[in-house]
C-alpha cells in the first residue's frame, strides 16, 4: 500500500476529468500533469510558476500533446516513492515527487515536456538543492549573499528564531489536527505546509542559521506575557499556534526579503495558505461543538408530507431527529417565506435546528439556523455574505475532492452521497457507500450521509463509517415518523 498524499489521490482523479474532457478513452501522461496544475496552491503549479511558467498557457500546450496511457498507475507511484525516499528519505511521496515520477515516465513525454520548459532535473534541482540546470537558470532563483556581514547575520538571527517558531507552531497544529480531531485532510495540509517552510529555509546559505542564533544572550527568553501559559482546552493550543503561527511567517516574510524577493514571496505564499487553514480549523471548531449531538436530519417537502409539516416535525423529534431542512423548489417566494417562517416557530417549540435548502436570503430572513447549498448553487463565500457569520452552511459533496473543497471554503457541515437511490430525488451518479467509507475517513468535519437513506439499509451506511444522515422519504411518508426516527437514531452512534 503506498502512502500517498491527498493531493496525489486527487490528481488520480482528476486525471481520469482530463481525459474525459479531452475526449481520450485512456488516461495519459499529460492528463496526470493537467491534474497536477488544477490547485493553483498546489506545490506542483507553484513549482512551476517559479521557474517563470504561466499555467494557463502551460494547460493549453499540455492538452495538445499525444502522450503514452498509463495502463498501472501503481508504476507511478513506485517511481514517486523511490524518488522520495532517495530524496526526502521518507516513503510517502507528495505530489512534486508524483508529478517528477509521470515527467520521467515514457523519454518520448520526458522530451516533450522539457520542450514546453518542465525538465524534471529542473525541478529535482531545485528540490534537492543540487541543480541540475544551466548556469543562467540556477541564476534566476539565486539567494544573493549580503555585503555587509553584520546586517547578514541580524537578519539571519531573526530569520533563525522565526523559522523555529513556525516550524514549532506547525507541529502543535498537526498534533491537534492528527491526534484531536482525527483529521486526515488537515493534517496533510500542515505537513505540507511544514514541508513548504523546510523548502524556504534552504534556499538561505548553508550554515547562516545555526551560526546566527544567540540564545544565551536573547533578551526575550525572559520576556512573558499575560496568559500565556492559560490553555483552556486543545482547540485553544491550536487557535492560538494558528496566530503564532502567522506571526511567525509574516517575520519571516519581511526579514526574507532582504536575502532577495524569491524567498518573501515563498513565505508570502505560506502565509496566505494559513489564513485558508486558519478559516477550515476554526469554523471546524465551532461547527463540531453546535452539531455535536445532532445526528438525524431530515429533509421535509410539504407535498410528499402524508400529514401537516407541523405534525411530521413535532412526531420525527419525539423520535431522536435533530435537525430540519426545508426542501421547497416550486412555491413562489412570498408563500416560501410564509412557510419557511411557520417551520421556524415549530422547530423552536421543539428545540431542533432548521435548515433552509439553497436560498441563504430566505434563512436569514425567517430566522434559521442555516442554509444548505448543492454544487451548482453559489459559492459558500457569497451565501457568507448574505447568511452573516452566525448561520450554519452545508454543502453537498459527491466525491473527495469537493469534499476538500467544501471543508476549506469554510462548510459548517457536508452532505456526502448519494448513497442510495432516492425516492425523492433523481441522480446521474451514486458514489455510494465506498465514498461515505472514505468521506468519514478523510474529515472530521460534520458529515451527514444522504440519499436513499432509510431503516432497512441504515446499518450499512453506520458500517461504512457514517456518525450523522439525513434522509427524507424515510420520515415524510411514514405514517408513524415517531417510530421510523427512533429506528434510525437508534442506529446511530452517540
Amino acid at each position: 500500500m503506498h502512502q500517498t498524499s491527498p493531493g496525489v489521490e486527487r490528481a488520480v482523479t482528476g486525471a481520469r476529468v482530463w481525459a474525459n474532457r479531452l475526449g481520450s478513452e485512456s488516461v495519459r501522461l499529460a492528463h496526470y500533469v493537467l491534474a497536477l496544475l488544477d490547485e493553483d496552491e498546489g506545490r506542483p503549479a507553484v513549482l512551476l510558476e517559479h521557474i517563470g511558467l504561466t499555467i494557463p498557457a502551460l494547460r493549453d500546450r499540455l492538452g495538445a500533446i499525444q502522450s503514452p496511457a498509463v495502463l498501472d498507475v501503481s508504476v507511478l507511484f513506485n517511481a514517486a516513492r523511490a524518488w522520495s525516499l532517495a530524496f526526502r528519505h521518507d516513503p510517502e511521496f507528495l505530489t512534486d515527487a508524483f508529478l517528477i515520477a509521470v515527467l520521467k515516465a515514457d523519454p518520448a513525454f520526458h522530451a516533450a515536456a522539457a520542450a514546453l520548459g518542465i525538465a524534471p532535473e529542473i525541478l529535482e534541482g531545485i528540490l534537492s538543492k543540487s541543480m541540475a540546470e544551466p548556469e543562467e537558470a540556477r541564476a534566476e532563483v539565486a539567494i544573493f549573499a549580503l555585503t555587509d556581514t553584520t546586517a547578514e547575520v541580524d537578519a539571519a538571527r531573526v530569520l533563525d528564531a522565526s523559522f523555529n517558531r513556525a516550524r514549532e507552531a506547525a507541529r502543535v497544529l498537526e498534533d491537534y489536527c492528527r491526534f484531536v480531531i482525527d483529521d486526515r485532510f488537515l493534517t496533510q495540509q500542515v505537513k505540507e505546509l511544514r514541508h513548504g517552510l523546510a523548502m524556504a529555509a534552504q534556499k538561505l546559505p548553508p550554515r547562516l542559521l545555526l551560526t546566527s542564533r544567540e540564545t544565551l544572550r536573547d533578551v526575550g527568553v525572559s520576556a512573558t506575557a499575560g496568559g500565556e501559559y492559560a490553555r483552556s482546552s486543545p482547540a485553544h493550543v491550536a487557535l492560538v499556534n494558528l496566530k503564532r503561527l502567522q506571526e511567525s511567517l509574516r517575520s519571516l516574510e519581511e526579514y526574507g526579503k532582504v536575502f532577495g524577493p524569491e524567498l518573501g514571496r515563498d513565505l508570502e505564499a505560506i502565509r496566505y495558505r494559513t489564513y485558508t487553514l486558519e478559516r477550515a480549523v476554526s469554523l471546524g471548531i465551532a461547527s463540531r461543538s453546535r452539531l455535536a449531538a445532532a445526528r438525524l436530519y431530515v429533509l421535509l417537502t410539504r407535498s410528499q408530507c402524508v400529514a401537516s409539516l407541523d405534525w411530521t416535525i413535532r412526531e420525527a423529534t419525539r423520535g431522536g431527529a435533530d435537525v430540519f431542512q426545508l426542501r421547497e423548489k416550486t412555491l413562489p417566494d412570498r408563500e416560501l417565506i410564509d412557510l419557511a417562517r411557520n417551520v421556524r416557530k415549530w422547530t423552536r417549540e421543539v428545540d431542533t435546528l432548521f435548515i433552509v435548502n439553497d436560498r441563504p436570503d430566505l434563512a436569514r430572513l425567517c430566522e434559521a439556523d442555516g442554509v444548505h447549498l448543492g454544487q451548482d448553487d453559489m459559492s459558500v463565500k457569497d451565501a457568507r455574505r448574505i447568511t452573516g457569520p452566525d448561520l450554519l452552511i452545508g454543502v453537498s459533496t459527491h466525491s473527495l475532492e469537493q469534499l476538500r473543497a467544501a471543508v476549506l471554503d469554510g462548510a459548517d457541515y457536508v452532505g456526502i452521497g448519494p448513497t442510495f437511490p432516492s425516492r425523492t430525488k433523481e441522480f446521474d451518479h451514486f458514489p455510494g457507500l465506498e465514498f461515505i467509507h472514505a468521506a468519514s475517513t478523510e474529515s472530521s468535519v460534520p458529515a451527514f450521509a444522504l440519499g436513499g437513506i432509510g431503516a432497512a439499509n441504515v446499518s450499512e451506511v453506520v458500517a461504512a463509517g457514517a456518525r450523522r444522515v439525513a434522509v427524507s422519504s424515510a420520515i415524510s411518508t411514514a405514517d408513524d415518523p415517531e417510530q421510523i426516527a427512533r429506528v434510525l437514531r437508534a442506529a446511530l452512534p452517540d
